[in-house]
């Protein structure tokens, strides 16, 4: 397999932050008119929601990219694809927070993540409510459009606010002790609707941390990289076909990684 070289991953980099940003002005213009859109239910989850605006959102970044890097590998949320031996694989959710967007709410952004050769290279979730564009590539630091960003400095939970995310793929019992946990230990917890973004917030060291028992592949990506170029770090997320199936997730720093970790009773990967 032909590998990348840094020049190629930085236009690779370029490229993602360009896609991010058409791709949201795209939404943008669905949101303004969202009362408007049908929307359907993923299978039996009432909560899992979709319309034509996550359709074409995801029809427009794919054309972007694959236009640009033919070679490529894709994964939409929408579209499905993936392939864990490619030598490069765009990971898009390109409305990440569904349900907020439908419901007048801010909380959503455009996910994208890049894996070079199996590896988190690159992290980018724009906010086009607030125009923040969080980025970061492996080795180059992490940003929040021109300001560098390190996670929240903390030793314990609490020192600050813990970002969580659960869906009904999972039960109430893997993830409500890690809630009972927190909230013994001090701590206190936010769920914006936005794995993705909440994810961002943790490198901007805006919370402490983000734990969610079960993520997808195009949610969690971009975080990856964002807070590891920030400072923090994270369980190994792609491990057992992660990239496919899906993982926990947990990010924070070091000292808060170790106490988090132990307040979860379901293994992490």
């Amino acid at each position: 397999m032909e590998h990348l070289s840094p020049q190629d991953i930085e236009q690779r980099y370029q490229f993602a932050c360009e896609v991010a940003m058409a791709a949201a002005d795209c939404a943008f213009g669905f949101y303004q008119q969202r009362n408007q859109l049908e929307v359907e239910h993923k299978g039996q989850d009432l909560q899992d929601v979709v319309s034509i605006a996550d359709r074409t959102v995801e029809a427009l970044a794919r054309s972007m990219i694959t236009g640009r890097f033919p070679d490529d590998d894709f994964l939409g949320e929408e579209t499905g694809g993936g392939d864990e031996n490619a030598r490069c694989t765009w990971v898009v959710d390109p409305i990440d927070g569904t349900s907020c967007f439908l419901n007048g709410l801010h909380n959503w952004c455009v996910s994208i993540g890049i894996l070079v050769a199996g590896e988190p290279t690159i992290g980018v979730v724009y906010d086009p409510n607030h125009r923040e564009l969080f980025r970061a590539c492996k080795g180059k630091g992490a940003w929040v459009n021109d300001a560098p960003m390190r996670v929240h400095s903390g030793t314990t939970v609490a020192d600050g606010v813990m970002g969580v995310g659960t869906s009904h793929r999972v039960t109430p019992e893997i993830f409500v002790p890690f809630i009972s946990a927190l909230l013994h230990e001090g701590g206190m917890f936010i769920r914006s609707g936005s794995g993705a973004l909440m994810t961002a917030w943790v490198a901007a060291g805006r919370l402490i941390g983000y734990y969610e028992p079960h993520m997808n592949a195009w949610d969690s990506l971009p975080g990856l990289v964002l807070v590891r170029e920030a400072g923090g770090i994270s369980n190994d997320f792609l491990a057992n076909h992660g990239l496919l199936r899906g993982n926990p997730l947990l990010l924070a720093n070091e000292t808060l990684y170790r106490q988090l970790s132990g307040m979860i009773a379901h293994p992490l990967a």
